[in-house]
């Protein structure tokens, strides 16, 4: 079946199947967070995306081959590493974290990460974005596929309709919609794919033109 990005709680993951990366996408938890396994086809190395909850769910994804990439938090609020501690523990997997959030998840991380640093799983390369507003080091990976378009993960700072929540800081707002725009829709073409922290994908070519929208509304 064709990938859609559409997945459930309790319900099976979704396997995105690209020349050389397999994404399988997985909600978990109350809030129905999405957790991204990435498998490189060359090398069979594995790298999770938010270890969210329900680390029997994830350990089940992730099999019997382990992390040997390891596991990026995309930032600290705690809905996105509740399953961390329990996976780390089980797979011995390294923890990644953008620099300015790594105090604020609980599992000590072992890579901190700034604006542009690469993170590899196999022979694929991810490269690092830092979007200030939704936290102060929350990270996005984008993989800039060779045989296709580019993919990004944004965790809770892209979603379909809007930048993610900042609780009425317009300061913080204002940071994180200039950090998306020129990072992200400044860099990418519209046909990059993306696999926000909670519910469905999107395309920032569909998003593209509610900039001024939500510059707007402030939201």
């Amino acid at each position: 079946m064709p990938y859609t990005g559409k997945v459930v709680a309790g319900g099976p993951a979704d396997v995105h199947e690209l020349t050389d990366l397999m994404i399988s996408k997985a909600a978990v938890g109350p809030l129905e967070n999405n957790a991204y396994l990435l498998r490189c086809r060359a090398t069979g190395e594995q790298l999770l995306i938010d270890a969210a909850d329900e680390p029997d769910t994830l350990l089940n994804l992730v099999g019997g081959d382990g992390l040997a990439a390891g596991v990026v938090t995309t930032h600290r609020h705690g809905d996105h590493w509740q399953a961390l501690d329990a996976v780390v523990r089980a797979t011995g997997a390294r923890t990644h974290a953008g620099r300015h959030d790594a105090e604020g998840i609980p599992v000590p991380t072992d890579v901190l990460l700034d604006d542009g640093d690469t993170v590899t799983v196999g022979r694929v390369a991810l490269t690092a974005r830092h979007l200030r507003g939704h936290t102060p080091g929350s990270v996005a990976l984008v993989y800039d596929d060779p045989h296709g378009h580019p993919h990004v993960f944004t965790g809770d700072c892209l979603f379909p309709g809007g930048v993610g929540n900042t609780r009425g800081d317009a300061e913080a707002f204002a940071a994180l919609l200039h950090d998306v725009e020129t990072k992200l829709f400044g860099e990418l073409p519209d046909e990059t794919w993306v696999y926000p922290g909670h519910g469905a994908d999107t395309t920032l070519g569909a998003e593209r033109p509610h900039l001024p929208e939500w510059r707007e509304r402030g939201w």
